[in-house]
């Protein structure tokens, strides 16, 4: 495995810019909340740590993963945000239902970024096991939501230059 003992939110290879010109929503699911939960604890401190205003991070959460989509089109319908970040974990069961909640929760992003010009963050782990979530979810392979955090820094600051 590639990411064997590999913690994967290093940033040392990168700058992020400080998040305090931005505006945030992160959108978490609330099934899985264990991990989700430490999953926004690594965004939202991320985000902190990096300068955001705390007044300037909106925090919602839908039921499950695939409502993310829902929650953050409404986030931008609503609310001014320069980026938002969606955190859910969907964890491989014996059915195909894994692969069309992963699919269409991705896909669902992704058109919801683009609809509204806004960057749309997908820090959403689709792993095997728990165990492998807990791993990306503070564990020994990092936080995803504070990848997820450094993303939607970094996508908020490209948006700016271009403007």
């Amino acid at each position: 495995m590639a990411t064997h003992l590999k913690n994967l939110s290093d940033f040392s290879h990168t700058t992020i810019p400080s998040a305090s010109p931005y505006h945030f929503a992160i959108v978490t699911a609330h099934w899985n909340a264990e991990i989700t939960g430490a999953l926004y604890e690594g965004a939202y401190q991320f985000l902190i740590k990096q300068g955001a205003d705390p007044d300037h991070i909106l925090s919602l959460t839908v039921p499950g993963s695939f409502e993310l989509s829902s929650g953050a089109d409404m986030v931008l319908q609503h609310k001014k945000v320069d980026a938002v970040i969606c955190l859910g974990c969907v964890i491989k069961g014996d059915t195909p239902h894994f692969d069309y909640i992963c699919s269409a929760v991705a896909h669902g992003v992704t058109n919801v970024g683009i609809k509204h010009s806004i960057p749309a963050i997908f820090g959403v782990l689709t792993t095997d096991n728990e165990l492998q979530a807990k791993e990306r979810a503070g564990g020994r392979h990092g936080n995803k939501g504070e990848e997820a955090a450094a993303t939607a820094i970094l996508m908020a600051s490209l948006k700016s230059q271009l403007q």
